[in-house]
């Protein structure tokens, strides 16, 4: 990948989350994760309507699990009670073992993203954003002592050295 396409995707992560929407989790079964990231992307007032929030994640989950595998789950939702293109994130170091991810591990990391009905093109790069992101830092980000370390090397451009 190109520099400049590094640094859009670290832009479009700075973009859709901040610091305090990123929580390590105790939970540990599937449900009580997401109720958990749920919570956290609820804070962000981009989301006007938290139940409709918790309907849509919980009803796009049982369509099939958002758990894509090597330790990442990426539910995804696009509504018209949410302002602007959000994400939470939750850190799980134990893992949670039934997220049904495909390749049947479990789940370390769940990105929760939340879009505007219209916003079709930038939930999409969003989306790739996440997945290229998450493989380039494959262990590392798991490492991060607290959540700003974790923002600070998810977001990093390409000219930043990773660091937490």
């Amino acid at each position: 990948m190109t520099t400049s396409g590094q640094n859009e995707k670290a832009m479009l992560l700075q973009q859709a989350l901040t610091p305090d929407r990123i929580c390590f989790l105790e939970a540990a079964t599937k449900d009580r994760v997401l109720g958990d990231v749920i919570d956290l992307l609820a804070a962000s007032s981009s989301v006007i309507d938290k139940d409709a929030l918790r309907d849509a994640v919980f009803k796009r989950e049982a369509v099939m699990s958002t758990g894509i595998g090597m330790g990442l789950a990426v539910p995804h939702v696009r509504m018209d009670s949410v302002g602007e293109l959000v994400m939470a994130i939750g850190i799980s170091r134990a893992g949670i073992d039934d997220y049904g991810s495909l390749d049947d591990k479990p789940v370390h990391l769940v990105f929760l993203i939340a879009a505007p009905s219209g916003a079709h093109v930038e939930y999409l790069r969003l989306l790739s954003a996440i997945s290229s992101r998450a493989k380039a830092l494959d262990g590392c980000l798991l490492d991060c002592s607290d959540a700003d370390a974790f923002y600070a090397l998810l977001v990093q451009t390409s000219g930043d050295s990773p660091s937490n």
